[in-house]
């Protein structure tokens, strides 16, 4: 039982004060937590996929049945975005409460397990499709696909597959002005990068940094990566450097910035969420609301709109240490 853990940090003398509080355990007791996200009107929530249920961090039930939903994201209009490993399928959650799938096939057929996803400025939401949540992964009875993709949904529903070289898709991000997206490959042991072109396709596919079963991701305001794997939180800077790592006593599984400053960093591990203080400031804006991370400054132009602070929608970065 840990009321208040200690934090275990390898920073690189130059890391700019990444992280400014130790870990806490947020709530703790269930089965495998997973996509952490915070919602202006809800605060943090998560999924614990077996248990088939999406929960806020007081341990009230937010959806339930949830299609055992593994990442969590925010779209640019403050709507939630599930990847439903059970149902296989990409849902958004309206402001009304309809759902509306997203994503369910390509080509005709059916995805493996949705795992996590990412929401571009335009409205695209870019995903990842390991065969976690099949009997038999790709050769068991149920598969339809015979490879791991990451896919690309955009605003009118058009699917398309950008990559299908992967071993094992899995977290999913993008830089903070859009045009790097990073995607985690937990079997291959590494992190790609590629550039995304105008019309969303990517090119220029690279490793761009190794670390042992990578997870889920964030990027904060500076553009530095923050990626789980192993039983750490480890932060790369946009050239590929380490600048620190953060242990955890369980293995992270996702991460997400998270509280009205969007400063806080939620960790999902197994039975536990956890969460840490960090030091990283930044702008990011979203329709008519612009947020500057840390200060408290908030501008509303026109329609007061409720967005996700979160580090998932469309930056302006700031430069230097915040």
């Amino acid at each position: 039982m840990f009321d208040l853990l200690a934090l275990f940090v390898l920073g690189a003398p130059d890391s700019g004060g990444l992280v400014a509080g130790e870990v806490e355990v947020v709530a703790e007791g269930f089965q495998f937590t997973e996509g952490p996200v915070w919602l202006p009107s809800e605060g943090l929530i998560f999924s614990d996929i077996p248990a088939d249920t999406i929960y806020r961090a007081d341990k009230s039930v937010f959806r339930q049945p949830s299609g055992q939903s593994n990442g969590l994201i925010v779209d640019a209009r403050g709507r939630l975005i599930a990847c439903e490993h059970r149902n296989r399928r990409v849902t958004r959650t309206e402001k009304d409460g309809t759902v509306t799938v997203l994503a369910d096939r390509f080509e005709g057929k059916r995805f493996n397990s949705p795992n996590d996803a990412v929401a571009a400025a335009d409205g695209a939401v870019y995903f990842t499709d390991p065969p976690y949540g099949l009997e038999g992964g790709l050769k068991g009875p149920n598969a339809e696909l015979d490879f791991c993709g990451v896919f690309r949904v955009d605003a009118s529903g058009e699917v398309r597959a950008l990559a299908r070289d992967f071993k094992k898709p899995n977290g999913i991000a993008l830089s903070p002005d859009g045009k790097t997206l990073y995607v985690a490959d937990t079997e291959g042991g590494h992190v790609r990068a590629f550039d995304v072109a105008e019309d969303g396709s990517l090119r220029n596919d690279r490793v761009f940094f190794k670390v042992f079963s990578p997870d889920g991701m964030a990027v904060d305001a500076r553009g530095n990566v923050w990626t789980t794997g192993g039983k750490a939180v480890t932060v790369v800077s946009p050239e590929g450097e380490q600048l620190e790592q953060i242990e955890f006593p369980h293995i992270p599984a996702n991460c997400a910035f998270g509280d009205a400053d969007g400063m806080t960093l939620y960790v999902t591990a197994r039975t536990t969420v956890y969460k840490v203080r960090t030091g990283v400031g930044g702008k990011w804006e979203v329709g008519s609301e612009k947020w500057e991370a840390g200060s408290g400054k908030r501008e509303v132009g026109g329609m007061s709109t409720h967005v996700a602070h979160n580090f998932h929608l469309r930056w302006t970065v700031a430069r230097g240490p915040s």
